[in-house]
């Protein structure tokens, strides 16, 4: 169990939060700007301090005000995952991913395969791409065994093929290193993927948790109407298929048939046209 529970004055406003997560599960924290996302996630690190509260990962307790507890940083075992990347320059691949690893060599072995940095081992940083230096990063923070892995905008400087295949990749190393993730984004559709729980911030506190359904869906359209978006995924349900579409600050459902669905692929730019209060799908 994860333990949340802490308060923090910043100008303007305080952050209030109060929470009780499962281990293991994705969680996105979601808001307009200046909601505080940034500084949450710099508590749960260490990087800055709350006014009072208390934060567990499991048995460890992290930070606790009434027993003057505070861990540093290095010692709550926490990846963090900047915009920025945050990687060595004059070091390489292979250097930059290893730098503190103190693991074991099968999961470091692991991470660079799943992450494929076999071929980019003694590039320099300067030498990379975007996505390269983003996986590099990644693959630093995952390889330490982290309780948690925090990610602040990382693919937000990403083109949108390369932050959808990054999307894609974070996703599965989640799941089968079995992290608990924590994920600042101001991307809705991004969010969407990768979310088992979002949490909704305004000014500096929750108004809203749940799945990704339960915060975003909209079934609410109303007939003729068309509207542009962008689908997020198509999954088969029972005899028909399902596409999630990302209009807005909204997702609605539309439902295919096979034919329908061989046509459209993740990522696709669709109009939405309701007719009698259906919703279907054209291509642009």
């Amino acid at each position: 169990m994860i333990e949340l529970d802490f308060e923090k004055k910043l100008d303007g406003f305080s952050i209030e939060v109060s929470l009780r997560l499962p281990m293991g599960e994705f969680f996105s924290i979601f808001g307009k700007s200046g909601a505080g996302k940034t500084t949450i996630l710099r508590i749960i690190s260490g990087l800055e301090n709350p006014d009072k509260g208390r934060i567990v990962v499991g048995d460890r307790i992290f930070f606790d005000s009434s027993k003057k507890i505070n861990l540093a940083p290095m010692k709550r075992r926490i990846g963090f995952v900047f915009q920025n990347y945050a990687l060595f320059p004059h070091l390489n691949v292979y250097q930059n991913i290893i730098f503190g690893h103190k693991g074991d060599r099968q999961r470091l072995e692991e991470v660079i395969t799943l992450m494929e940095l076999e071929e980019l081992y003694q590039n320099k940083i300067h030498t990379l791409s975007g996505g390269q230096a983003q996986r590099v990063a990644l693959a630093r923070a995952i390889v330490s065994s982290p309780n948690i892995l925090l990610l602040d905008e990382p693919l937000s400087a990403l083109d949108g093929g390369m932050r959808l295949r990054l999307q894609r990749e974070l996703k599965k190393l989640s799941r089968y290193f079995g992290l608990s993730v924590f994920l600042v984004s101001h991307d809705l559709a991004e969010v969407f993927r990768l979310s088992d729980k979002i949490i909704m911030i305004e000014s500096g506190k929750i108004n809203k948790i749940g799945t990704p359904d339960e915060v975003f869906l909209n079934e609410r359209l109303s007939a003729k109407i068309q509207i542009t978006g962008e689908i997020l995924q198509i999954v088969k349900n029972s005899i028909v298929f399902i596409a999630d579409v990302l209009i807005n600050q909204s997702i609605v459902r539309v439902v295919l048939d096979e034919n329908e669905a061989a046509r459209f692929k993740e990522g696709d730019q669709v109009a939405v046209i309701t007719k009698a209060f259906n919703p279907m799908i054209v291509a642009l």
